[in-house]
């Protein structure tokens, strides 16, 4: 939750109890969630003020209501003035019929039929991941790249693989040699080098021509 900005954590009947002393080492330092979240004895009295309830469940057999992707949900939620609730069964069964026929609402991931089992965390993270698109949340720092080297440094790494490819006979047969030639440019051409990158493939080519040490 707190990864993505949430932090309002409603608990209902929790099975071991609350507060429980295994949460926090379980929640990896997200005390905050922990020292916010507020208990139920049922989960109509912890929806009391909502005004969409959001079932993370597949669909059940007698139940009908509309059916959401996580995206789709996830834009009502901010579209809606209202609070909103995603309400998540227990990691072993699930909701319960009952607890789904009081939501307004189903949401389901489209997933591998073969395989169709997601467990408490998972479901959480996805659910949490598409509503964190609607909110301003820091970007992963961007790492700047090393600037692309002049096309001179290139050619002369271009150059460096020519006269070594071509002590080593790699140029055969030769009435193939301008294909090759032609090939290996557009590949090294491809790669954006920086002048670090062209400095290591230098020292790369070099020392695949030298003898071996001895060990």
């Amino acid at each position: 939750m707190l990864n993505f900005g949430l932090t309002e954590l409603r608990l209902v009947a929790p099975r071991d109890g609350w507060p429980n002393p295994d949460a926090g080492p379980a929640a990896s330092g997200a005390d905050v969630v922990l020292a916010r979240a507020t208990l139920f004895d049922t989960l109509a009295d912890a929806v009391t003020d909502c005004t969409t309830i959001y079932a993370t469940t597949v669909r059940k057999r007698g139940v009908s209501k509309p059916v959401l992707t996580p995206e789709a949900a996830a834009q009502e939620v901010h579209a809606d003035a209202g609070r909103s609730a995603y309400v998540f069964g227990p990691e072993r069964s699930g909701l319960e019929t009952d607890d789904v026929a009081l939501a307004h609402k189903i949401v389901t991931v489209p997933i591998n039929p073969e395989f169709g089992s997601l467990n408490l965390a998972q479901a959480v993270i996805l659910m949490a991941y598409e509503w964190s698109k609607g909110v301003a949340l820091a970007s992963p720092p961007d790492a700047p790249l090393d600037p692309p080297a002049p096309h001179a440094e290139l050619e002369a790494l271009i150059q460096h693989f020519v006269r070594d490819l071509d002590t080593a006979g790699y140029f055969f047969p030769e009435d193939r040699t301008e294909a090759t030639l032609r090939t290996l440019r557009t590949m090294l051409t491809k790669a954006g080098w920086s002048h670090n990158d062209i400095r290591m493939m230098h020292g790369i080519v070099t020392a695949l021509g030298r003898t071996p040490r001895s060990r």
